[in-house]
């Protein structure tokens, strides 16, 4: 699968196992709703920041226990 697939099935199953909508996923980021809308739907790909921002909300949400980890985050 190419990792431009990849990273968008990772944003929206982590969305959806967190129950967050597209907005409070952005909120949580600290990124606009567009911006992870455009991602989910293949209009852009996450900047490099953006993507490492994704990854650190996503390293805390493991932390904290919400969300499951995941062998094949890049």
């Amino acid at each position: 699968m190419p990792i431009d697939h990849q990273r968008r099935k990772m944003i929206k199953d982590v969305r959806v196992q967190l129950g967050l909508n597209q907005d409070e996923l952005a909120r949580a980021l600290g990124m606009s709703f567009a911006s992870v809308n455009r991602w989910e739907n293949w209009k852009t790909i996450p900047s490099q920041l953006a993507w490492a921002q994704f990854n650190a909300f996503c390293r805390e949400m493991v932390s904290q226990g919400r969300l499951k980890a995941r062998e094949d985050a890049a």
